[in-house]
């Protein structure tokens, strides 16, 4: 009885984290992306990383690609308990 609860928990917070990291990495895809009117292009590419709207974007890029392995990592977890 108990372990069907918490299969159950695992499932639906994996599926829900999957689905809010998916939404969440299309966001910053769209809406995070430094712009054509951007000042990257003057940076050199050892310096890219140093440029604030790109340092942003790339981390909120690893924040959902995290957030969504965890939920996967969740799903897996219920499927095997």
């Amino acid at each position: 009885m108990h372990r069907m609860i918490i299969v159950r928990i695992l499932c639906i917070v994996g599926g829900l984290l999957v689905l809010v990291s998916l939404v969440a990495h299309l966001y910053v895809r769209v809406s995070l992306r430094p712009g054509r009117d951007s000042d990257l292009d003057n940076y050199y590419c050892e310096f890219e990383d140093q440029h604030p709207a790109y340092a942003r974007y790339t981390r909120w890029l690893q924040i959902t690609v995290g957030g969504a392995a965890l939920g996967c990592l969740l799903l897996f977890l219920g499927m095997v308990f």
